[in-house]
């Protein structure tokens, strides 16, 4: 049971360490005389390594099959899946293993190499070669003799000589057969203890010589093969006198041993053998049965005489150990005496090792090519070491001569891999010789040694390198094609192709420059501009011509220097601007921009006018055009002359441009009504008039022009009973219904004729008295009506036949005076509670809307500005109790009427909205469509920011707006660079300033629609001051407070 144990402890650390060396064996077994591609195993799976993933391999597995130059493999493996097949060689195991007599079992052992190193493993793969029947068993000759005593007894027998057949087991010789044996003989088949089958004849009947001497038969012999095969010999008995003593031998069986280096003639043995006859049938024969090989006939001598054996040639144990000699002793009788001699050969040091390189790496002319890249431990071939001495004499052992980078691992007990031991470096060695040595432990020790030539392949594993990682270079403008800038060089330290270098440009390289492949020098193969651009940065590359290449790049800065090749270039060729006629002296119209590309004192441009015109003057640096004249549209409406701009460049260049300033329109004059020519005239409408007959028509002018000369009429009083109504445009007053009898009588209409000046309109209202009636009999009380028509509020229209009681008069102002005093204090309360309630920063907002609402001429936010007010409205309640206001307005062409005050009721609504409405697309005719949209220029392009251009001197009472302006304007707004105040660091910044309002040449006052007189109001205003903000006698107030006020308080001021 110890015994069990130990042995299984020692197997499995025997496959423990064979599996640690990467070495492991297989066993198959295939039957000799395959024919071609039949698949005998497959490694992949035998193995197991197809649980090893291919993705974790730097390259695919791959089985080589190793074997010793020269040879020709028997079998054959695909190298990319293991699997094992027969070649075209003929597998014969009766010539492999040839004078194999105790070892039945015959084996062909090859080593398959597993790749690559990550799973490497040495394979030794023995086939167990598988005996067919494939030989015919044969006798030694074709005609077999032997002679027979005619006095041998009945049953006696005679060995015939054995047949031999080179298959083994069933295959060899099974049966013998005598065939017409003429019921004389017989034959028996007898089993040596080798295993043998041996043939006897037996005799059957008595014999007599004298009667027939000769029998004639045959023998046939069968192997146990499929199929079965067969041969046959003649077997001519002849019989003899009687001999009847068989020759004996000393000992039957004998064993010697030899020396291999035994001397020619040496004696092995010396065989004794007697015989109890007498002369010649005591005459002993020794003689080698056929059963002897060949091989052991040739070695060995046999004296026929004296039964001496000696050494005929010399021996050779690595040849054959042993060998068995079956001597036969005969007297001349039929039962030779046989003795077994086996002479064991004994080993002396007498072979060196012998060294067997089986490349991994096939060789080129005997030379393994390495790359200088290849791996640790990379096999390169598979060393096995020989020595066909035994024990001692046979152990070897393998080793270099001296230090490389290689070394030899043991897989088995005789072979060793060489691979790499470190990384290789073709640059410091590029090839070694590697003497290997093998040394047997005989004493003396035999050693033998061989060459193995490695050369490195090299490998681009060196890329080039820039002598300069950052180059930086100038080159002037303007500079001729094909100009050479500088020479690139790199080195690299590989050899051959890997070291020749070719010179790229990246792909971020300008085509303005070129590299040539091979010297490296750089080029501007175009005329380079600093305008376009002034440095260029790109890469260059070093590519070697190695598989795969390696690149290097370094990066290339080219400054351009700029030369003064380029004049001074106006935004526009011609500029035009547009100013108000009330601009101040010495304000701001316009900005000049003007661009140099070159750079530095080159791109310094003075500006200057031309022809010495004192009406204007340019700042020479920043453009600002400032007039030394007051403007008046009506003298002159547009000024032109030239501005020069000049570099700085040691040739200076310039250039100039047009500019013209074009005088624009203020809406500073109201319409002035031209019919009716007074308050007090009237019309006579007939009652037999149908509608839509025009009764009257208003005629206003308006001595402005463009879009503040337009005029709109309208009706906001009087015609209480909705009988007529006029034409915005035309201002003809048709009749809107039939008249009736109660229509009958004088209709006062309060006309407003209203111009659509930007950013505030200007407005005239007059009566215009019409008198129904068939017939205009007493003109007199006509006018009567008229004048007390004038001074009596406009709430209902006075007839002939009404006729009011001074006491329901006085009781309808009181109760209006009282609903007024109401009104105006809860109106104070809520806009108080309001105003207190806004934040700084809705303050701040609502500034700025109000600036940009009167200042900014930009249709766009014009136009969001009126879509927030539509939003606005859509959102805001009206207030009822602001509906209506009413304005009185003195007569001021009327002497006798100085104190008198014509009441209007206005519809707040209305005002608001006519005031507010106005198409900002609309361009004027009065200017051209296509001059240049300037401000936009400037907002998106000029060197400074656009700014805006407002009056600096503050304006008389008379009513200053500025026209709308076409969108071909440079700009408009405030002149920071006088008397406004900015805040921003920029001299162009917009700036917050004071606007000028509205202001009426006749006092106005505002009450509601109940009545409440102008004098009631106007104490009322007087005894609230903080309610107007600024409000003044003449009704003039700052456009911050304005802004800020509710539309009441507002109309108010």
């Amino acid at each position: 049971m110890d015994l069990l144990s130990g042995t299984y402890i020692f197997a499995v650390l025997l496959a423990c360490v064979v599996f640690q060396s990467g070495a492991q064996e297989k066993n198959y077994t295939i039957r000799e005389e395959m024919p071609e591609n039949v698949l005998i195993g497959d490694l992949l799976k035998d193995l197991n390594l197809s649980l090893i993933p291919d993705k974790s391999l730097t390259t695919p597995m791959q089985f080589k099959l190793v074997y010793k130059t020269g040879d020709v493999p028997l079998i054959r493996i695909e190298e990319g899946t293991g699997e094992i097949f027969t070649t075209g060689a003929r597998i014969d195991r009766e010539k492999l293993c040839a004078g194999i007599i105790v070892d039945t079992r015959c084996f062909y052992e090859v080593e398959v190499a597993v790749l690559p190193d990550e799973i490497f493993r040495l394979v030794k793969i023995r086939f167990l070669i598988e005996d067919i029947n494939d030989n015919a068993p044969l006798f030694p000759a074709t005609v077999i003799n032997i002679s027979i005593p005619e006095n041998s007894a009945i049953n006696s027998r005679y060995a015939l000589p054995a047949a031999i057949d080179p298959d083994t087991g069933i295959n060899g010789v099974q049966n013998y057969q005598l065939i017409k044996g003429q019921n004389i003989f017989g034959l028996d088949i007898i089993e040596t203890p080798e295993g043998e089958k041996m043939p006897q004849l037996i005799v059957q009947k008595e014999l007599d010589r004298e009667e027939k001497d000769t029998y004639v038969m045959k023998v046939k012999v069968e192997d146990g093969g499929f199929p079965q095969r067969s041969s046959t010999a003649i077997l001519q008995v002849s019989v003899a006198d009687t001999n009847d003593n068989h020759p004996v031998f000393k000992e039957d069986e004998i064993e010697v041993s030899i020396p291999e280096n035994a001397p020619v003639g040496s004696s092995v043995t010396q065989l004794h053998a007697t015989d109890a006859d007498i002369g010649e049938n005591a005459r002993i024969h020794f003689y080698f049965s056929n059963l002897v090989s060949s091989m052991a006939k040739r070695l060995f001598h046999l004296n026929s005489t004296t039964g001496l054996i000696t050494v005929k040639e010399p021996l050779d144990r690595e040849e054959s150990p042993n060998h068995k000699l079956l001597v036969l002793a005969s007297d001349g009788g039929l039962m030779p005496a046989r003795a077994m001699v086996l002479v064991n050969v004994t080993d002396v040091n007498d072979n060196v090792p012998l060294i067997d390189i089986r490349y991994i790496i096939n060789p080129i002319n005997g030379t393994v090519v390495l790359s200088e890249n290849a791996p640790l431990n990379t096999k390169i071939a598979l060393i096995t070491v020989t020595d066909k001495d035994a024990d001692h004499n046979g152990r070897v052992t393998c080793f270099t001569d001296h230090e490389v980078p290689f070394r030899l691992r043991p897989v088995f007990s005789n072979q060793f891999l060489l691979e790499t031991a470190a990384y290789l470096d073709y640059e410091s060695t590029r090839e070694y010789a590697i003497k290997l040595l093998a040394a047997d432990a005989g004493k003396p020790p035999l050693n033998q040694s061989s060459m193995l030539l490695i050369k490195l392949k090299d490998e681009n594993d060196n890329a080039p390198v820039f002598t300069q990682s950052f180059i930086s270079l100038s080159v002037p403008e303007n500079n001729s094609p094909g100009t050479q800038l500088t020479k690139i060089s790199a080195t690299d330290a590989d050899t051959g192709r890997n070291a020749e270098i070719h010179y790229l440009l990246g792909i971020d390289a300008p085509s303005e420059f070129n590299l040539d492949h091979r010297t490296g020098i750089l080029t501007a193969v175009k005329k380079l501009d600093r305008e376009k651009q002034e440095k260029y940065s790109f890469t260059v590359l070093a590519k070697d011509n190695g598989m795969p290449s390696l690149i290097t790049n370094a990066t290339v800065l080219v400054t351009v220097l700029d030369q003064n090749d380029n004049s001074p270039i106006f935004t526009h060729n011609e500029y035009n601007f547009y100013v108000p006629e009330n601009l101040p002296r010495h304000g701001t119209v316009g900005l000049i921009t003007v661009t140099d590309p070159d750079y530095g004192e080159n791109s310094a441009v003075t500006l200057s006018i031309l022809d010495a015109n004192d009406d204007f003057t340019i700042d020479p640096q920043t453009g600002v055009i400032r007039p030394n004249i007051s403007f008046d549209r009506e003298k002159q409406e547009s000024y032109t002359f030239y501005v020069k701009a000049e570099d700085g460049g040691r040739i200076s260049h310039s250039s100039t441009a047009k500019v013209t300033i074009n005088v624009v329109d203020v809406n500073d004059n109201k319409p002035v009504f031209v019919v009716p020519p007074s308050n007090y005239s009237f019309e006579l409408v007939p009652p037999s008039a149908n509608p839509g007959t025009v009764v009257f028509t208003v005629v206003a002018i308006d001595n402005d022009t463009g879009m503040n000369a337009e005029l709109r009429y309208s009706i906001v009083g009087g015609n209480t009973k909705g009988l007529f109504m006029i034409d915005q445009t035309t201002g003809n007053i048709t009749l809107k219904e039939k008249c009736v009898l109660a229509d009958l009588g004088l209709h006062k209409l309060i006309v407003k004729a209203k111009d659509l000046g930007q950013p505030d309109s200007l407005f005239s209202v007059i009566n215009v008295n019409l008198f129904v009636n068939e017939s205009m009999t007493n003109a007199t009380l006509i006018y009567e009506l008229v004048r007390k028509n004038i001074e009596t509020p406009v709430t209902q229209n006075i007839e002939t036949t009404d006729t009011s009681s001074p006491s329901s008069d006085y009781v309808k102002i009181m109760v209006a005076i009282v609903a007024g005093t109401i009104t105006v204090i809860l109106v104070i309360f809520i806009t108080a509670v309001v105003r207190c309630r806004q934040s700084p920063h809705l303050k701040a907002a609502q500034k700025n809307k109000q600036n940009s609402e009167w200042v900014t001429p930009n249709p766009e936010n014009r136009q969001m500005m009126m879509m927030k007010k539509k939003k606005k409205k859509k959102h805001t309640p009206k207030n009822l109790l602001l509906n209506f206001v009413t304005i009185e307005e003195a007569k001021a062409d009327d002497a006798d009427n100085d104190r008198k005050a014509v009441t209007l009721d206005l519809p707040i609504e209305l005002e608001e909205q006519t005031m507010g409405k106005y198409n900002w697309g609309t361009t004027p005719t009065t200017f051209k469509p296509d001059s240049p949209d300037l401000a936009r220029h400037y907002k998106s392009a000029s060197p400074q920011p656009a700014f805006q251009i407002q009056p600096e001197t503050p304006l008389n009472s008379k009513h200053h707006i500025i026209q709308e302006l076409p969108l071909d304007n440079t700009f408009v707004g405030c002149d920071s660079i006088s008397k406004c105040s900015s805040s921003s660091s920029d001299p162009y910044s917009v700036s917050e300033c004071s606007y000028p309002v509205t202001t009426f040449k006749t006092p106005v006052s505002v009450h509601t629609r109940l009545g409440i007189s102008s004098r009631l109001l106007q104490q009322s205003t007087a005894t609230a001051p903080d309610l107007g903000h600024g409000v003044s006698p003449l009704g003039q107030c700052s456009c911050r407070s304005c802004a800020a006020q509710p539309p009441l308080l507002r109309l108010l001021t």
